[in-house]
């Protein structure tokens, strides 16, 4: 909220991995935010049903915003669930470097996977092995910039992904919500309410 200063407040997104998908790691959006705000975390606002919750806090360490996190999901939901968590200038660089093709590209499905510090390196393209002509990878830090011809997805590596150990070190969201994401962070920067 505005207060009279220039300085923004520290606006986080915390992505978290794998909820609500499928019927498990089933959580409510409303008792999250109620119980990250009893946490401490300041403004706490959710986007859609799939784990994205927006906070301000004065902490600037994300590694320790996310074991915060994760402590009150395993505490008052009894869920062992992974979070990412990012800051507004780390989104904003992301979603500039979005390769502009993806907007109009209809050949290709495209993925951005949120990548935990564990693994957070170049070196991840080489153990997620693309195939050639079917798939393609860009490294940016914190994250892995994924296409695969819609065509041939059902032979991409990405497609079986799902069963390697690497996999539940990242989290994905498609290119609409990453920018959805960045857009509402901006406003809760400028003092606006983020969501519900």
């Amino acid at each position: 909220m505005p207060n009279g200063t220039s300085k923004s407040p520290n606006v986080f997104v915390a992505l978290l991995r794998g909820v609500n998908v499928g019927g498990k790691n089933t959580l409510s959006m409303s008792e999250l935010k109620t119980n990250l705000s009893k946490a401490g975390f300041e403004n706490v606002a959710t986007y859609i049903n799939s784990g994205n919750v927006f906070f301000t806090s004065s902490e600037t360490d994300a590694r320790k915003l996310e074991t915060k996190i994760e402590r009150v999901l395993a505490a008052q939901h009894r869920l062992e669930c992974k979070v990412v968590v990012r800051s507004l200038d780390e989104m904003k660089k992301l979603v500039e470097s979005l390769p502009v093709s993806w907007k109009s590209d209809e050949q290709w499905a495209h993925n951005v996977m949120f990548l935990r510090h564990s693994i957070d390196s170049k070196d991840v393209l080489k153990e997620l092995a693309p195939k050639p002509g079917i798939e393609k990878v860009l490294y940016r830090p914190g994250t892995v910039l994924w296409s695969a011809r819609r065509s041939e997805i059902k032979q991409s590596t990405m497609n079986k992904l799902s069963s390697r150990r690497i996999f539940q070190d990242m989290t994905v969201r498609n290119p609409n919500t990453t920018r959805k994401l960045y857009e509402l962070m901006k406003k809760m920067a400028e003092g606006e309410s983020a969501s519900s």
